[in-house]
């Protein structure tokens, strides 16, 4: 079996407000994000509809369409805050809807002077009833702003 893939990029602003991790949101159907095998839908595989992808917690989670050995990669951007620190992780069902929360490959980060960009890789057993998010925070005293990110999974069956 070949190779499957979703890749979800969204590049307008998410507002991310200080202390705990905020599941970060993808739009549907954009040009950026490839979804062929319907890993990141509207309608979710629990049969939940989401209406607002810019307020819904549910539009950053990726449904593995398989099981198997999962490669997740994310780029992340920051507009240069007052911050100390930005943090991001990968969970798996961030939302509690199956197994309940369990994060990886957590980073903790110093802030460069201006933008902060960052790329990250995991790899990592997923399966089709356990959604995937990508989840950010920092430790600032204001809401800071995401202002591009992407959130890719590659499947290779076992």
């Amino acid at each position: 079996m070949a190779v499957q893939i979703c890749s979800l990029a969204v590049a307008e602003p998410q507002v991310i407000p200080p202390g705990g991790y905020r599941v970060v949101r993808f739009p549907f159907g954009t040009a950026e994000s490839y979804d062929a095998l319907g890993m990141h839908q509207v309608v979710q595989p629990d049969g939940y509809t989401i209406k607002n992808w810019r307020t819904d917690d549910r539009a950053g989670l990726i449904w593995p369409s398989a099981d198997g050995w999962g490669a997740l990669t994310a780029m992340i951007q920051w507009e240069a805050g007052g911050y100390g620190e930005l943090r991001d992780r990968f969970v798996r069902d961030p939302l509690g809807l199956s197994t309940g929360a369990d994060s990886t490959a957590t980073d903790h980060r110093p802030p460069s002077p201006g933008m902060q960009c960052f790329t990250k890789h995991h790899e990592m057993f997923v399966h089709p009833r356990t959604p995937l998010a990508l989840m950010v925070s920092h430790n600032g005293g204001s809401p800071a702003r995401l202002v591009l990110a992407e959130f890719k999974l590659a499947i290779h069956p076992v």
